[in-house]
């Protein structure tokens, strides 16, 4: 039963951002409004974690099954994609080395301001 109540409450907050979504003519993604949702929900003690653990639990630790609609549009257009490969692998390798390099700067900002915290 604790399953069927954690997909019911993510699928509740997910339903949520979607309407949110909708009224802000669609601004912001609808999925991205409802994670929003559900994390002031936890921060806001609203919902118990423990309520829906075992089902995100379960989707972080299955990932791959999100990236198969994007998988399936990128084979989808590969006619379109391939006239321009060299272009598309410059800037698949760029942004992964921006990516790569900011989440190292962040990651090391936060660990510089923990340490300046804890010697305070």
């Amino acid at each position: 039963m604790t399953i069927v109540k954690g997909i019911c409450i993510i699928l509740g907050f997910l339903a949520l951002g979607e309407a949110a979504s909708l009224l802000i003519n669609h601004l912001i993604p609808g999925s991205v409004l409802g994670m929003i949702l559900l994390f002031l929900a936890l921060v806001g003690k609203i919902i118990n974690p423990e309520s829906i653990r075992t089902v995100a639990n379960f989707l972080t630790k299955n990932m791959a099954i999100f990236f198969l609609p994007a998988f399936m549009g990128i084979m989808d257009q590969w006619g379109l994609i391939s006239l321009n490969l060299g272009g598309w692998l410059i800037v698949m390798f760029a942004s992964t080395i921006a990516v790569f390099f900011t989440s190292g700067w962040v990651a090391k900002t936060i660990i510089r301001f923990n340490e300046r915290r804890e010697k305070k």
